[in-house]
């Protein structure tokens, strides 16, 4: 009977509303309510949510202390759309943000404001990036992924969205991702050679983009040496360095930046996903000064710094950036989870299980689609929400909010424990 209205519950959407939608289809319930790292839906059923809006809730759903700054900030008619106007909200985000992230780790950045989505700042960081150096290719990486619109497109290397475009995507080279032929092989060696010889084929790009942390590319992280090698490659070539920090980023692999633990410093850095704090649209670039060669309106858009979010960002930066509290316990979080996902693949009838990842950004490689597929059906079945991703789907994704409770945390390791088993 309960599957029933479920289903049922879902007619307008399976109906009325386009093909293209995806979650709901991997998750066939209408929810209606959620708090910290719990989903319910209409029938007040609860899961675990390790999901995190694909991490967007970095700090759980509906933080009490941002909803009470937004609802005053709305109650106190404050600006909400204001184009790329001065507005309070705006001064005092980017204040805090100077103040709590930036100065203490010896960093200095101009603030762009583009659209809402991580794909609007990806697509001002390449543009930029060509306006600066008047090149116009870009390197990026297997198995990378950086948006869906054309520019951000390109960069991206699944075949599944790139076929979608309906045109080729153009302007990008694809180089060998860190331990993209093994764990013996140094790809950025190939790198290097490719860039230094005039004969590659290889024109010198405009800048390299990369994830510290491969979300969608089946959650892989690269090394401290093989980022510190791209660095110096870059700066070795006059290339710049663009770090899409949009899932890595806000806390999720540990430090605020994905980028932290390698010593880098990027060109141009692009935030977004969690950078509201509560799931308000909100992207970001940061750009060293002196590449600030924009001229007035001349990369321009309706929503650009949406003030609401910048009230919630600026909460979460007051609440947890103060201080080490949030980071050390994403490290002791990572331990627990870490040490539980191991004896899960060690323990399967499938010993093709491999865990993997940094932070609370980890992954469970089961090596096919099919097995990571099973797995996920059966924890939402039980009550957790979790999804894949990687080339071919085989890699079930851990995303549990960053601020998740201990007890609700082994919850739902419970969940995806005798979800895995009873797939095998």
């Amino acid at each position: 009977m309960l599957q029933e209205c479920r289903s049922n519950s879902l007619f307008a959407f399976e109906n009325l509303e386009s093909n293209v939608r995806s979650y709901s289809r991997s998750f066939p319930v209408v929810f209606r309510k959620a708090a910290g790292a719990i989903l319910e839906d209409e029938n007040g059923f609860e899961f675990v949510d390790f999901l995190s809006g694909s991490g967007v809730l970095n700090y759980g759903h509906n933080d009490p202390d941002f909803l009470q700054d937004a609802v005053q900030y709305l109650k106190s008619n404050g600006i909400i759309h204001g184009l790329d106007m001065a507005t309070s909200a705006k001064r005092q985000f980017m204040e805090c943000f100077d103040a709590i992230i930036l100065r203490p780790r010896g960093l200095t950045y101009k603030f762009q404001f583009p659209g809402p989505t991580g794909a609007n700042a990806v697509e001002a960081a390449l543009k930029l990036a060509r306006k600066v150096t008047g090149r116009h290719s870009i390197v990026s990486f297997t198995n990378g992924f950086h948006g869906v619109s054309l520019g951000a497109l390109a960069v991206t290397g699944a075949r599944y969205y790139r076929d979608a475009a309906g045109i080729p995507p153009a302007g990008a080279v694809f180089m060998p991702y860190d331990g993209y032929w093994g764990a013996d092989s140094d790809t950025s060696e190939y790198l290097d050679r490719v860039l230094a010889d005039a004969s590659s084929g290889v024109d010198l790009p405009a800048a390299i983009i990369l994830e510290t942390v491969q979300g969608e590319g089946g959650i892989k992280p690269a090394s401290k040496d093989w980022l510190q090698s791209v660095e110096r490659l870059c700066r070795k070539n006059g290339v710049l360095l663009i770090v899409d920090d949009i899932q890595a980023g806000c806390g999720r692999t540990g430090n605020f930046f994905g980028f932290e633990f390698a010593d880098l410093s990027p060109d141009i850095i692009v935030l977004s996903k969690s950078l509201s704090g509560c799931g308000l649209p909100l992207s970001l670039l940061l750009l060293k000064p002196e590449l600030d060669v924009w001229q007035p309106g001349e990369h321009s858009g309706t929503f650009r710094g949406n003030n609401l979010a910048l009230v919630t960002g600026t909460a979460a930066l007051r609440k947890y950036w103060t201080n080490q509290k949030l980071s050390d316990g994403v490290a002791e979080a990572e331990r627990v989870l870490n040490e539980r996902l191991q004896q899960v693949a060690q323990s399967s009838r499938d010993h093709s299980l491999s865990v993997r990842g940094r932070g609370m950004m980890l992954g469970l490689d089961c090596s096919t689609g099919e097995l990571a597929e099973k797995i996920v059906r059966r924890a939402f079945e039980g009550g957790l929400v979790v999804e894949r991703c990687g080339a071919e789907h085989q890699v079930v994704k851990l995303l549990p909010p960053l601020t998740i409770d201990r007890q609700t945390l082994q919850r739902g390791l419970d969940i995806l424990d005798k979800s895995v088993h009873a797939s095998a």
